[in-house]
């Protein structure tokens, strides 16, 4: 059974409500193992969450299986408004939602948690309201012959999410998964789990048992069975660009449809003719600073006029100095840390080999935090990289730390061309006050996601989604439900 809100009083009570189980059918299930849960910031255990099986994972896929058929005969509308109610339940306990996210990402509460609870329950709502839109076609093929289209879902989807954005991510794939018709065994992060447990299971009381199951476990384990397992017809994966690749063999090989956010090194090309301030502005927001630069849209190569660069870098710089970072609980901290050690260590290895380039240079901006309840080593300040030759690795590759590479240009069409010579392709942005040059530079830049004068993040209703080796589907529209979440079956009917 699943809990009231009344039991969740404190971070405390769902880090141990949700320890060592899944939430399959509508019900928790203890797993046989479990995995520690750290929170970053301080280093301690803060509960222990499931480590399922393959067993484990088949039983929630079974169930998921054993759902859908009668969810997908429920009309649309029925099931979106169902869907709607259980956004709604998230934004009711959206501060407790924040409070556990907190604590087990290391993200800042007021800068990064608190807004990513309401960006994820608007997501789910937003589908939630677009039963209505599952539409086919009729089709002028004979005038005595009724031809037509319809949608239909595709049977049981496997969501896998990181531990960067949980909740965002979540709402991405399981709000247009439900409303289309299918069921859905989410595997949650096993870095971050519990956030994404609570979110799940106030959805749950709103939705048809085993309609929507949560899973935890490891990737090699829990995930693999979960892509392997038959009755899986849909896999949405965002995460690491290797294990991308594996989920897309595994979807090859089973010949079914498979969806991938990926990662990227998105360039953001500042013009002369920029508003500086503003971009100022949105190279702080863009590389996502306040989430430790863990985002696969960070602005992470920034571009800068030789006419501006200066007085751009003054900018920064000081901006950058005026972060504050700290405890992602106190509402004064700006920045918060990154995820483990492993990931410190990644970035850590990137730095060292500018610092190695003859002709680089390494500026850290922002005090680092003395509190002694605080785990020093897993926070960063915010880096600027600069001096680095085009094939530098630190310019070539994803860094998913709070590191930026900063490069001068003056000829606009070789700007373009650094901006595009990565394999990645997920977001870009151009800062200018030009029409013209907007409309050439969005039109050649190698991205799916193009910004102009800013850099916001995901957004319903707003298509997501990159080229080349950022993956393949959109997300966060009504094309993306229909597209990535339903199967389209011609009828052709003749009564002569």
């Amino acid at each position: 059974m699943t809990f009231h809100h009344s039991d969740f009083l404190t971070p405390e009570d769902v880090f141990s409500e949700f320890g060592g189980v899944n939430l399959v059918n509508g019900a928790q299930c203890q797993t046989a193992a479990q995995l520690d849960v750290i929170n970053p910031a301080t280093g301690a255990v803060i509960g222990h969450a499931a480590a399922s099986d393959a067993a484990e994972t088949d039983a929630a896929v079974a169930a998921a299986k054993a759902a859908q058929i009668g969810w997908a005969r429920i009309p649309a509308r029925e099931r979106g408004k169902q869907v709607a109610a259980a956004a709604r339940a998230v934004a009711a306990e959206a501060e407790i939602i924040a409070q556990v996210l907190a604590r087990e990402t290391g993200k800042a509460i007021r800068t990064e948690c608190r807004g990513e609870v309401s960006v994820a329950a608007d997501i789910v709502e937003f589908y939630g309201n677009l039963g209505s839109e599952l539409k086919g076609q009729t089709v002028p093929y004979n005038p005595r012959m009724l031809t037509m289209t319809t949608r239909e879902p595709l049977g049981v989807v496997a969501a896998i999410v990181p531990w960067n954005v949980p909740l965002v991510l979540f709402a991405l794939k399981v709000g247009p998964a439900l409303v289309a018709g299918n069921s859905v065994v989410v595997k949650a992060s096993e870095e971050a789990p519990f956030a994404t447990f609570l979110m799940a299971d106030l959805m749950m009381r709103h939705l048809p048992a085993g309609v929507l199951n949560v899973i935890n476990g490891t990737g090699t384990i829990c995930g693999d069975a979960l892509t392997r397992n038959p009755d899986v017809a849909k896999i949405s994966f965002t995460g690491s660009e290797a294990v991308g690749e594996t989920i897309n063999r595994i979807g090859a090989e089973r010949i079914i449809p498979v969806s991938l956010e990926l990662g990227g090194k998105s360039p953001m090309i500042v013009c002369a003719d920029a508003d500086l301030d503003k971009a100022v502005a949105g190279a702080i927001s863009g590389m996502r600073f306040t989430r430790q630069g863990q985002s696969c849209t960070a602005a992470s190569r920034i571009y800068l006029h030789d006419s501006l660069h200066d007085a751009f870098m003054e900018k920064l710089g000081a901006a950058l100095n005026g972060l504050r970072i700290g405890d992602p609980l106190d509402e004064a901290t700006d920045v918060g840390t990154v995820i483990n050690a492993r990931q410190v260590a990644t970035i850590n290895r990137y730095i060292a080999l500018a610092e190695e380039t003859p002709g680089a240079t390494v500026t850290r901006f922002g005090d680092l935090p003395q509190d002694a309840h605080l785990r020093p080593d897993l926070f960063l300040q915010p880096t600027l990289l600069q001096g680095l030759p085009d094939d530098h690795p630190c310019v070539m590759e994803e860094i998913f730390g709070p590191v930026a590479v900063i490069q001068r240009w003056s000829d606009y069409e070789t700007v373009i061309a650094q901006a595009n010579s990565t394999h990645y392709g997920l977001a870009a942005s151009v800062w200018t006050q030009s029409l013209s040059t907007a409309l050439d530079s969005t039109a050649r830049l190698n991205a799916g996601y193009v910004q102009v004068n800013q850099n916001l993040t995901i957004q319903p209703n707003v298509s997501y989604g990159g080229f080349g080796r950022s993956g393949q589907g959109k997300e966060a529209s009504l094309e993306a439900m229909v597209e990535h979440f339903t199967r389209s079956k011609t009828i052709v009917m003749s009564f002569d």
